[in-house]
């Protein structure tokens, strides 16, 4: 769970409570230690959120609290929704359920003329059953790429031409109609992209890797193209 999770989880356990709640039951609900619940109540505080309390004794919010809510410009609610859109039709099932999610929180505290708006999105973005086999190998490179796991992957190349391969998976870059991986490849010992939809397999190798000075996604780009802010 993220630091903004827990934050957004605490203030809604300490909404509405009467009576203070201990820092040792607060960790047990969220599942870390009491240390990270008093880090986070010190965060909500720097943030003005009011809550009162004290170690060994309880926190609550004080009396007739009111959040202010979460607020975008209908220009903003557009870009969030469209963004949400093709994160369900182009990535993968697990990030395809998060954005889900979001979007109906994001709609939750919507003025009703903004929802209005959304409804009459010209936007159409099918999830395609045809891309159901790229969006899991993008979800097995992208938990890959996260844990540093060097990947072996059955390649072909735009001439169908085969390559067996052993990659560090850098990052995925997004094409409008496609999804590279940018690499290391220990076979080539240089940079290459590898597009999702010409993979046959890939297999986790059992071993990780750590990126160096000259081995990172900012080194790629800088060395490749010139740019120092991509």
């Amino acid at each position: 769970m993220s630091k903004a999770e827990r934050l957004f989880n605490l203030v809604n356990l300490l909404k509405g409570r009467r009576t203070a709640v201990t820092a040792r039951a607060l960790a047990d609900i969220l599942s870390v230690s009491e240390r990270t619940v008093y880090r986070d109540i010190g965060a909500l505080a720097a943030q003005g959120v009011p809550v009162s309390g004290d170690a060994g004794v309880g926190y609550l919010l004080a009396p007739h609290t009111h959040l202010p809510p979460l607020m975008f410009s209908p220009e903003e609610a557009i870009a969030i929704s469209i963004g949400l859109k093709f994160v369900r039709a182009f990535t993968d099932p697990d990030l395809a359920s998060a954005a889900t999610t979001a979007e109906q929180r994001v709609k939750a505290v919507l003025p009703d003329g903004v929802k209005a708006d959304l409804e009459r999105l010209p936007y159409r973005i099918p999830v395609l059953e045809s891309g159901a086999a790229e969006r899991e190998r993008h979800q097995r490179v992208r938990h890959a790429a996260a844990e540093y796991l060097k990947l072996r992957i059955d390649y072909r190349d735009e001439h169908g031409n085969p390559s067996d391969r052993v990659i560090w998976p850098l990052a995925l870059v997004g094409w409008g109609d496609h999804w590279t991986i940018l690499a290391w490849c220990e076979t080539r010992v240089a940079y290459r992209n590898f597009r999702l939809d010409r993979i046959v397999d890939l297999t986790e190798t059992g071993e990780t890797f750590q990126t160096t000075e000259t081995i990172n996604v900012a080194h790629y780009y800088r060395t490749e193209f010139g740019w120092d802010d991509f």
